[in-house]
């Protein structure tokens, strides 16, 4: 087998890791805060729209919406009602309801017909609020649009990595499957080793790149199990789990896939530390057959069964 290739950096700096922090996440973000950006607020702003749930987004689209249309109605209010043709409210909560809902008639430009603006001053809010409505809606859709078009992966790891048997010796091993119902192919894995080493009295990070039993697959409808086969060139030979955590271990995954379904490439990223480790596992399987068709239960991904190595 041939040497694991070793890299200087691989962007994280050769820096130790501080207090047993992780480079990269298990959700693929980086663990790494970045000050001082100039790139405009704008931007920023845009990525966070576009890569946010979709409870987040649609909760402060919902709330932009309801705070929009409470400061119109205060406007109108400060106008006076008087001056919105076929409002019924007599109280201060009655007005208050009609030119709450007259203002989301307007930014909408639904206009039922019923209410109508009578005056300059409320004229000229109602048009201020429709231009507004219709750019708000224009900006809306863009970020939908963003979110959709958007091409993400959403690669399932197992929560732990194991060491188990494999063939004469151990292995090194995760499992990983495909989240969504499209079809991901020409699956390619990078896993690297990372762990804090003393060079020249100095403790230093360093990083291999793991010899894979098999780095590129064609397909990915089940599951994959990655197996890094321990050998004399592994970093994990001779090495125990306490040495790992004491070294501060980490394995940093890169996934590459061409997702068919909107024909472009995407990319995942996880990272096991050493405590997320299991020393002398195997996976259970997940695979079963129901009638002609095999099946595999995502729920049971990371359940592993404790074996002697």
């Amino acid at each position: 087998m041939a040497k694991e290739e070793e890299f200087k950096d691989l962007g994280f700096g050769t820096g130790a890791a501080a207090g047993g922090s992780r480079l990269l996440n298990q959700d693929g973000s980086f663990n790494i805060e970045r000050r001082g950006l100039k790139d405009g607020w704008t931007v920023n702003i845009y990525h966070s729209l576009i890569t946010m749930s979709w409870t987040k987004f649609s909760l402060l689209v919902l709330a932009f919406y309801v705070l929009a249309n409470l400061l119109f109605a205060m406007l109108y209010l400060i106008a006076g009602t008087d001056q919105l043709e076929g409002t019924t409210g007599i109280s201060y909560l009655g007005k208050f309801s009609d030119a709450f809902f007259f203002s989301a008639q307007t930014i909408t430009t639904v206009g039922y017909g019923k209410m109508n603006p009578q005056g300059v001053f409320a004229n000229t809010i109602a048009a201020a609020e429709s231009m507004f409505g219709l750019l708000g809606f224009a900006f809306a859709t863009g970020l939908l649009y963003g979110r959709f078009s958007r091409p993400v992966a959403k690669i399932i790891y197992s929560h732990h990595s194991i060491i188990a048997p494999y063939r004469d010796h151990t292995g090194y091993m995760f499992r990983l499957a495909n989240g969504r119902r499209n079809a991901l192919i020409e699956i390619e894995a990078q896993v690297v080793f990372s762990c804090n080493t003393v060079v020249n009295d100095k403790v230093v990070r360093t990083f291999n790149t793991l010899k894979l039993e098999r780095s590129k697959i064609n397909f990915l409808p089940s599951s994959w199990t990655i197996v890094h086969p321990i050998d004399e060139e592994s970093p994990f030979y001779n090495i125990t789990h306490e040495d790992l955590i004491k070294a501060e271990a980490e394995v940093t995954i890169l996934m590459k896939a061409f997702d068919d379904s909107f024909s472009q490439t995407v990319y995942s990223r996880s990272s096991y530390k050493a405590t997320e480790m299991v020393v002398g596992a195997k996976f259970s399987t997940i695979h079963g057959k129901n009638k002609n068709v095999t099946f595999i239960d995502l729920h049971r991904l990371d359940e592993y069964e404790l074996v002697d190595l």
